[in-house]
């Protein structure tokens, strides 16, 4: 029995040995493979990685670019178009503010309450996709939908009576725009999927419109 219970513990011996070897040699093969990994990465970091100094250099170039672009028409490669924005918000702005978002597919409308310096900001906001048809149809139907999705949307924020006199109201039209003030431009072309052709090359907004 002696014999036999050393003959079995050998036996356990050497099948344990076997097992740790080969688990050794498998994480010595799985480091191996980690640490190239790890050194192929690098490689690509080092070739793939940009100094400060040219990135500034980046940024100088773009700034004399869009300098240029701004000067005077077709005078740079970046394509650049007057917003005549030249002031920022104080703000010490108080009451209640509206904002139209067309920009995309989706149409937004937002309700923003000031109270003056460094105090809360309640806001509402709603998004309407736009459909299909309006998007290629025509400049009457695209404004009458806007329209009609900001008075419900006044209605239900102010009540359907809405208080007396004139709101504060900004447009945010996301196309490429020719300026000649903050409220009034030409439309120089549609992108992202609209094709409304009556409303290309037209003042879409002036100044006296909105007197």
């Amino acid at each position: 029995m002696g014999k036999v219970g050393l003959g079995v513990a050998v036996g356990c011996a050497v099948v344990s040995c076997t097992l740790a070897a080969i688990l050794v040699s498998r994480r010595l093969k799985s480091r191996a493979r980690w640490n190239k990994a790890v050194s192929v990465l690098r490689e690509f970091e080092d070739e793939c990685s940009t100094s400060i100094g040219r990135l500034r250099q980046v940024v100088d170039a773009m700034a004399v670019e869009m300098h240029a672009g701004l000067a005077s028409e077709g005078g740079s490669k970046l394509k650049m178009l007057l917003t005549f924005v030249d002031t920022l918000p104080s703000g010490h702005e108080k009451g209640i503010y509206y904002a139209l978002d067309l920009g995309g597919t989706n149409f937004r409308v937002l309700r923003v309450q000031l109270s003056g310096k460094r105090q809360r900001i309640d806001h509402q906001v709603e998004k309407q996709a736009i459909p299909p048809h309006i998007m290629t149809g025509t400049s009457e139907a695209l404004f009458d939908y806007l329209a009609s999705i900001l008075k419900q949307f006044v209605e239900k924020e102010d009540g359907h009576q809405p208080s007396p006199g004139t709101k504060a109201l900004g447009f945010t039209f996301s196309f490429p725009m020719k300026q000649s003030s903050v409220s009034s431009g030409v439309l120089v072309k549609w992108t992202k999927g609209f094709a409304i052709h009556d409303m290309v090359s037209v003042c879409l907004i002036s100044d006296d419109k909105l007197k």
